[in-house]
This record gives structure tokens, sequence and C-alpha cells, in this order.
């Protein structure tokens, strides 16, 4: 057994709940061998699940990209993220992550058989962290296209790329990565999002196929706008970054959170940052709330 404990999690797996981590793909599942995965992560924070359904809609068609027959459809989703979130305190910080997987092989080997495809709902204590900003830095890492890489999926394969990403960054003293695409711009960091602000303009890279147009992206992005603020999707260097007059990111890990050093540059979390946070926790509180 592994010296590290796992944080208070519940899931929910063929008709029950489970306390702790449960086993649950075995050394000849498709799923171990072959990647065939895909998961979401929702957030519950402060008594609030800002678009629970928006991700648990996504877990479906994440499946269908991937080949996989998804089962469950949004209704019993929803009621059984309910059903977990009642196992823990009403205001901790939890991680929602639906999973769909399979569990044989299709007509090729390395394919996935879709009427094997199992899933489950894992619900697990996650903090929220503090405020205080990351440090970027540009990685050698790119992320794949289209044509070399489920990316129309959320998909657990294509994680362990941004997770290099992430570990070499760390390495040489920064909080994360700044990946750019096969034509050498910048599509996300390795964890989240990007944002930028120049000019009182906020600036993000428009979706091109190489990254996840996440849904807390979509959402801050929808705010911003509604509020007044110009915000302009369009293929960035990393240049532009270095010379931003703010940096911020998006996701569902820590949902709006600044970025404080880019390289050697040190920003301060700026009025553009402070608009997206507050918008974005006030959307939370005003139409997340858990019934």
């Amino acid at each position: 057994m592994s010296a590290k404990s796992w944080s208070k999690t519940w899931t929910f797996f063929e008709g029950a709940w489970h306390e702790g981590n449960p086993a649950i793909v075995g050394a000849r599942s498709n799923a171990l061998w072959v990647a065939s995965t895909v998961f979401d992560g929702a957030r519950s924070f402060e008594g609030t699940a800002p678009d629970l359904d928006r991700h648990l809609l996504r877990i479906n068609r994440s499946a269908e990209a991937m080949g996989l027959k998804p089962k469950i459809m949004l209704d019993t989703w929803m009621e059984l993220a309910k059903e977990g979130l009642k196992r823990f305190d009403r205001n901790a910080a939890l991680y929602i992550k639906p999973m769909v997987w399979a569990e044989h092989s299709g007509v090729v080997a390395v394919g996935p058989d879709p009427d094997s495809t199992r899933w489950c709902l894992c619900l697990y204590e996650l903090p929220m962290p503090p405020e205080q900003g990351t440090s970027i830095t540009l990685s050698p890492f790119r992320k794949p296209s289209p044509d070399t890489a489920p990316t129309q999926a959320k998909a657990a394969c294509l994680y362990p790329n941004n997770a290099r990403a992430a570990l070499e960054a760390h390495n040489r003293g920064f909080d994360n990565a700044v990946m750019l695409d096969l034509a050498g711009k910048v599509a996300e960091l390795a964890s989240s999002n990007v944002f930028m602000a120049k000019d009182g303009v906020v600036f993000t890279p428009i979706p091109n196929g190489t990254f996840l147009d996440g849904i807390t992206r979509q959402r801050v992005i929808a705010l911003l706008r509604d509020d007044g603020v110009e915000v302009v999707e369009k293929a960035l260097a990393y240049r532009d970054f270095e010379t931003a007059d703010e940096i911020f990111s998006t996701g569902n890990f820590a949902k709006v959170h600044p970025v404080r050093r880019i390289e050697s540059r040190d920003l301060a979390p700026g009025p553009l940052y402070a608009k997206a946070r507050s918008l974005y926790w006030d959307f939370a509180h005003s139409h997340g709330r858990i019934a």
C-alpha cells in the first residue's frame, strides 16, 4: 500500500457508492494499456457547483469522440453528482470527476470495443489554491494537432504531454508552462487556459483544435463581454505574453488565477484579472448554488 493517503473520496461504480479509491480497471483492460479513457472535471466550492451540467454533458461528447458508447445521460449524471455531494460538508472544496473507458478491445487490437464501455463518478476533496499567483515559462514541448491525437476529446492520453511540460518547468523553478501549438503559436498552459491583457483589452488564443476550449474559459469570456470588456480571440505569439500588462489563467483547479511572473519578469494582478475573478465568483454564487 502506498504511504500516500487519499483525501476523502467517494466513487459511484457498478450501482453503488464506494469510499476511497476502488480498484476498477484490470491488467487486461483496454483502458489501461491503450488509454481509451475520457474524463471531465467540475468543481464544488463555497456551496456552489458552477456549470456542472456542462461538464457532465461534455463527458459524453468526449466518449463518442474516442469511439466509446455513452451509457449515462445528463439527468442521471446530475442526480448521481448531487447524491455524491451530500457525502461531504456543504462548503467543502471538491473535484467532481466522471470517467468513461473501454474494458475490451474491438475489431482491431488497439481499438476500444464500444459495447464494453464502463463508467464511474468520483468526487474527492481538493482545496482551492490560495490566490497567490503562479510563475510561467515557455515549454520545449508542444501541443498535438487534431490529425496527430484525439484533441476533440478530454482524453486521458493527452495529459502525459501536459504533465511532462509542467514537470520540466517545475524543475527550472516555475509553477506552470506555456505550451505552443505546432505552428508556434501559444495554445494554453500545461494545466489551464491562458489569457493576457494589453492596453485595456483581454486577449486569449483562439481555439484551433490543439487545446481544450475550457468551460470555465468560455464562461469567463462571456462574463467579461457582458460587462463591456473587449475580449479578442486570436493567434498569439509567446512575445505577446512576455510584453503583456496582465496574464491570468482559467481552469477547474483554481477557476480564475493570476500569473505573477513570466520568465524573469514580475507581474502584478491587474484590474482585468480582478474583474474576471469577481465576475466568475458572482456567477458561481448566483447560478451555481447546490440544491
